[in-house]
């Protein structure tokens, strides 16, 4: 008898390990609606789907959403990613020919983080990932088939840190209408994991994505590597939001020629450029020129610098403030070092040729140097040629251009286009 209700008490309390286990997995909605369900995604999307917000989604490892495929994700959706490094990074691909209708609201922002987020259903943020809290997941990677200019003249090419026979990873094309859907009131946290040797992927990267695509009211917080990447492409962003990453906040390669329109960058703590722009890569379009409106880029602690413009860098930044840095503004010359140090073109002559392709104009440089030759400095990698950099022209360029030197700012970012949602204006770090 002792020994049949000795194994009555075990699998009793087995059953309740297993229900308290069960538990942990479905937590309780915080609305008191019934029970939130932890739905785990990995793989590939093949058909149309939707995702609703009163279940969390967890990506384990790559989700892509292939060509043909739509994914439409509710207001208020939260997609936590697992953890994990290399092929084993969390991340979603939207594939070409894929769309994403991820169409959040200000009530009701579509988040992207970390399952090591606490954040649960009809929450804005969770309270124990701050800042700092970098490298949990991948990021959003969207490709598409408006052009490019990548190397060797290539009209396409495979994203970085994908492999070369997952097809999903290409981009690029002839359309520069294409549209991969619609991307709003986002939030993308805690991301950037390692993919690759020195290879980091980046909070939101575009390659390739076309005008008929809609991307507005973006944040990214907290991305070891760079926040927005966009390799060439085609598409228009409106007010973007990018804080404290690890390398640059907007990365522009590949000739990117649309517009980003009132953003926002905050520098903190280990850092690279606020801006870092290159131009076309290969031989094909190479015609396109992007522009940078109505942004505020802001060092908290003047680490970083507000920006590098390189490789041919070609567009306009207008009507932005730059503060609180130490280093300002570099523009890189390049020099044929066989032949006299002869000036070959790069952002430098493309900013001082008699008709420029690189220009600054209206900015306001808030508490910053005592003259304004001091905002906008050449340099070269090639060491041999170092001393052929004449100043002048460049500095002309930049003081003709209506850039001022203040104390006040009254150009830069409309900032009210962030609070109340983003998780930095939530955390009183806007």
């Amino acid at each position: 008898m002792k020994k049949l209700l000795k194994l009555q008490f075990l699998l009793a309390l087995a059953l309740v390990v297993a229900l308290a286990s069960c538990n942990d997995d479905v937590p309780t909605d915080p609305d008191g609606g019934g029970s939130t369900e932890t739905v785990v995604v990995s793989g590939a999307i093949s058909s149309n789907t939707s995702w609703t917000a009163d279940n969390i989604y967890e990506l384990a490892g790559k989700v892509v959403i292939e060509d043909g495929a739509t994914l439409t994700i509710a207001p208020g959706t939260i997609i936590k990613a697992r953890t994990g490094t290399g092929s084993l990074a969390s991340a979603m691909v939207v594939a070409r020919g894929g769309k994403l209708m991820a169409q959040g609201t200000k009530d009701a922002p579509i988040i992207f983080t970390s399952v090591l987020d606490n954040i649960e259903v009809g929450q804005k943020s969770g309270t124990n990932l701050t800042e700092t809290d970098r490298e949990k997941w991948g990021g959003l990677i969207v490709l598409g088939k408006a052009p490019i200019s990548a190397e060797d003249g290539d009209v396409e090419t495979q994203i970085e840190g994908i492999p070369a026979d997952d097809i999903f990873g290409r981009y690029g094309g002839s359309d520069a209408a294409d549209n991969s859907g619609t991307i709003t009131y986002i939030s993308i946290r805690h991301g950037g994991a390692l993919i690759g040797e020195g290879n980091e992927i980046n909070g939101l990267t575009l390659g390739g994505v076309g005008t008929g695509t809609t991307i507005n009211h973006v944040e990214v917080i907290g991305n070891f590597d760079d926040g927005i990447e966009c390799f060439g492409g085609t598409v228009n962003i409106d007010d973007a939001l990018v804080a404290f990453q690890g390398d640059d906040a907007i990365d522009l390669d590949m000739n990117y020629s649309g517009t980003i329109d009132n953003f926002v960058v905050i520098h903190g703590g280990d850092t690279d450029e606020g801006l870092e722009i290159d131009g076309p890569e290969g031989s094909t379009y190479t015609a396109g020129l992007f522009t940078l409106s109505n942004g505020t880029i802001m060092s908290t602690d003047g680490a970083g610098s507000a920006g590098d413009f390189k490789s041919k860098a070609q567009g306009t930044i207008e009507n932005c403030v730059f503060t609180g840095y130490t280093t300002w503004i570099k523009v890189r010359a390049n020099f044929d070092k066989d032949n006299a140090c002869a000036i070959k073109t790069d952002a430098w002559k493309n900013m001082t040729d008699a008709t420029a392709k690189l220009i600054f104009s209206n900015n306001e440089i808030l508490n910053g140097p005592a003259n304004l030759a001091d905002v906008a400095n050449a340099y070269t990698g090639v060491d041999d040629c170092s001393g052929s950099i004449d100043e002048s022209p460049m500095d002309a360029a930049f003081s003709s251009g209506g850039n001022t030197l203040v104390s006040s700012a009254t150009k830069g970012a409309d900032k009210s286009e962030f609070t109340d949602w983003t998780w930095t204006d939530i955390n009183g770090k806007l």
